[in-house]
């Protein structure tokens, strides 16, 4: 399941992602971050995993698909998440994006949302 949060920057998309994702979650996903790559050239993503289990085949193959369409359409990325592997999966992302891509503990979601927002934050 993929939650949008409100946010105060056109340029970003910040969700919560919880259960197993499944293909219609990127059906919705891809088309709005698609209009904002469009619009903006470069964006931004919050991505908080809260009780995360993964992908069901089709939504792993729909990510994939994003992953390698639009690995350089990301200036930043906050990947928020409690489990190891979610931090292994943030270090993979990185050779294959331009984006800086960094790994958050859940007690620091208000740290990554500031970083991903401020483009010229350290």
């Amino acid at each position: 399941m993929v939650r949008y949060l409100d946010v105060d920057k056109d340029d970003l998309v910040a969700v919560v992602v919880s259960g197993t994702l499944e293909k219609d979650d990127y059906e919705q996903l891809i088309p709005l971050m698609e209009v904002k790559i469009s619009h903006y050239g470069k964006i931004n993503l919050y991505w908080e995993m809260e009780e995360f289990e993964g992908w069901n085949v089709a939504a792993a193959w729909q990510d994939l698909k994003l992953d390698v369409s639009h690995a350089n359409d990301f200036r930043r990325v906050a990947m928020v998440g409690a489990k190891k592997w979610e931090d292994w999966l943030t270090q993979l992302m990185k050779p294959f994006s331009s984006a800086e891509i960094k790994y958050f503990d859940p007690d620091e979601r208000e740290l990554a949302m500031a970083w991903v927002k401020d483009e010229h934050q350290a």
